[in-house]
């Protein structure tokens, strides 16, 4: 059954991915996808990264065993370099295609206390950091937002040039940090997921907007052609119930395409990726969802 309306409709495809005989996914915070059309899966299972080709489904390769304990987000980066969060190591890794680290940020097993609930800064990053974007230029941001409230701007060789957040409900404070995009105008979006809105700003961590027409944003994906797709994990602290979903932006900030609810088959979208075709990949994470899945535009 079809999902969604306009330009945006979408069929999903059951029979993606094709993960091989006796294995299993495990749960799936997230996904991202290369410049080959190629779609990382990052698992809480014994094999913690799994690429399949984004077309057919079929299982190219893994990596990563052993070496996560609680993966949490990933992203591509315009070099096809492998970036990752692990929430309970308390680092952001950036990787070769096959695995190799090349660079780690953060006191690997430390939690380390950039604010206090009065906004004094404290220790380097992380806490429980949950997501990372890379700019253009090579500068890394990263979602500091589970037991932060922050962002962090790092230089392309992993020197911490900026922090910005603190606790609280007024922009430029965060409720919880979950993930974070860089659209083509090079602004940062961050899903403050708990406030159930994504505020926007420029490098410099300067508030520009915010968007509040979502619902529990868990993470963004912005495309090359200034459209921002964001996965709705569902109600948030003070705003009551409400759907999870996906819904699209343009990144003035109209709302292109929608759909919500159970009846598109989605249980809760944690992860979101296109391929070169727009067809959406969503990493689905909770006790009914804990799979990857590919919604077809057609």
């Amino acid at each position: 059954m079809p999902i969604g309306y306009g330009d945006f409709r979408y069929e999903i495809d059951d029979s993606w991915p094709k993960v091989p005989e006796g294995w299993s996914l495990g749960s799936v915070p997230d996904v991202a996808v290369d410049s080959r059309d190629r779609v990382f899966v990052f698992c809480r299972h014994k094999h913690p990264v799994v690429a399949f080709e984004a077309e057919t489904g079929n299982f190219i390769t893994s990596w990563g065993e052993g070496e996560f304990t609680e993966p949490h987000g990933i992203f591509i980066d315009s070099e096809d370099y492998v970036w990752v969060t692990d929430r309970q190591e308390h680092v952001v890794t950036k990787h070769t295609q096959h695995g190799e680290k090349l660079l780690e940020l953060g006191r690997r097993g430390w939690a380390m206390m950039t604010v206090t609930p009065y906004g004094t800064s404290l220790d380097p990053p992380f806490n429980m950091p949950a997501g990372v974007a890379i700019a253009e230029d090579g500068c890394i941001f990263a979602a500091d937002g589970y037991g932060n409230r922050q962002v962090h701007r790092f230089s392309a060789d992993g020197e911490l040039e900026l922090s910005w957040g603190t606790s609280g409900l007024e922009p430029g404070q965060f409720a919880l940090v979950h993930n974070l995009g860089i659209d083509t105008q090079g602004r940062v979006l961050v899903c403050d997921r708990e406030s159930s809105r994504i505020q926007i700003f420029d490098r410099e961590g300067q508030f520009v907007t915010m968007w509040e027409d979502v619902n529990g944003p868990g993470d963004v994906y912005c495309s090359p052609d200034q459209l921002v797709y964001v996965a709705e994990q569902g109600g948030s602290l003070g705003k009551g119930p409400a759907p999870i979903g996906i819904s699209i932006f343009h990144e003035s900030g109209e709302l292109v395409g929608r759909f919500r609810g159970r009846e598109t088959g989605l249980l809760m979208p944690h992860g979101i990726w296109c391929d070169s075709r727009g067809n959406i990949f969503v990493a689905e994470l909770g006790t009914e969802g804990n799979r990857a899945r590919k919604l077809v535009k057609i």
